[in-house]
Formats: C-alpha cells, sequence, structure tokens
C-alpha cells in the first residue's frame, strides 16, 4: 500500500513540476515579439491524464501491475488566448502596417499558476513524508 501512496505522490511532484517548468518557460517568453502571428510566442500549457487502476494500457509504455493511480504528462498545448498586436513603426519587427505581435503570455495569471503548483508540490512531498514518518513508526512498534 505505501509503494502505491509514494508512486502516486511521485507521479503528481513530476506533473507539479512540469507544470512550474512551462510557467517559467512562459514567464521568460512574456515579452517576445514578432512580425507574424505564426513566428510569435504562445503560452505553454502540460495536459495531465489521471491514471487509474486497470486503465493504464500497456501499449503507452506503461505497466499496470506496477501503477496504481496517479497522473502522467500527456503533452504540452498551446495556450488558445488571442495574441496582441500592437502599433510600433518603429520596432525593427514591425511588418508593413508598423505593427508587432506579442506572446499571449499573461504575467499575472502565470503567477498565480506557478504559486498554485507550488503549492501542491510541497502538499505531495508533504504526503511522501507523512507516508515515510508512519512507515518508520510501524516498523517501530513492530520491534517493541
Amino acid at each position: 500500500m505505501l509503494d502505491n501512496i509514494f508512486g502516486i505522490a511521485g507521479s503528481a511532484l513530476n506533473a507539479q513540476l512540469t507544470r512550474m517548468n512551462a510557467t517559467a518557460s512562459n514567464l521568460a517568453n512574456a515579452g517576445t515579439v514578432a512580425t507574424s502571428e505564426q513566428d510569435a510566442f504562445r503560452a505553454k500549457r502540460p495536459l495531465f491524464k489521471t491514471i487509474v487502476d486497470g486503465m493504464m494500457n500497456p501499449s503507452d509504455g506503461g505497466n499496470t501491475q506496477d501503477i496504481k493511480g496517479g497522473v502522467r504528462i500527456e503533452k504540452l498545448v498551446d495556450d488558445p488566448a488571442p495574441l496582441r498586436r500592437q502599433f510600433d513603426p518603429h520596432n525593427p519587427l514591425a511588418d508593413k502596417d508598423g505593427y508587432i505581435v506579442q506572446s499571449n503570455v499573461n504575467e499575472v495569471s502565470e503567477m498565480v499558476e506557478m504559486m498554485a503548483a507550488a503549492r501542491s508540490y510541497q502538499n505531495n512531498v508533504e504526503t511522501v513524508n507523512t507516508a515515510k514518518h508512519l512507515m518508520m513508526r510501524t516498523l517501530d512498534l513492530m520491534r517493541s
């Protein structure tokens, strides 16, 4: 049972780490501009999939005997929020009409996302620590 707890919490830690890395990348590219919408940076969002006992397909590279639950990263997708166009005729990247295309990253939303991911990560660390403490306490009781 404890190995299930460690496996589930470990998959959640990995998912939240991916979420934080995507958010950090989004923040790093928040101020980028481009000439066209095709070249503009779009925020990335991780797409997670729940792993439920017996539902993981071995053809996906998983082992149904080892995993009882958790979450996995399905893929990274582009945020569908619209890009912003700004009139800046002096910018060397401006198009013939004087517009540049900015990324669709909202810094405030990204900071909220980062804080939520960090809190979820910390909660999963606490879960692992509690399970470890309970396991050690059980061993101590068995010795007595």
